[in-house]
């Protein structure tokens, strides 16, 4: 039979071993508290992607169509 020996006696070791023993899991539930975005709220992540899709599209498709030439010696 093992002598018992107070936890504040234990070294650093043994009181590593019992505190992993008395340790569990979550199992599925996550214990971070989540709540939903404020739709009210500016999202600066939102306007910036705006601004990446608008200059993603408009890259290329600003071209002026060039007039043909006008000959008058014909």
């Amino acid at each position: 039979m093992e002598k018992f020996i107070p936890y504040e006696k234990l070294s650093k070791k043994e009181k590593r071993k019992v505190d992993a023993a008395k340790r569990c899991t979550w199992g599925n539930l996550n214990p971070v508290t989540r709540k939903p975005r404020n739709s009210k709220a500016y999202c600066r992540n939102k306007a910036r992607s705006w601004k990446r899709e608008n200059h993603e599209t408009n890259s290329g498709t600003f071209l002026l169509p060039i007039p043909p030439k006008l000959c008058y010696n014909d």
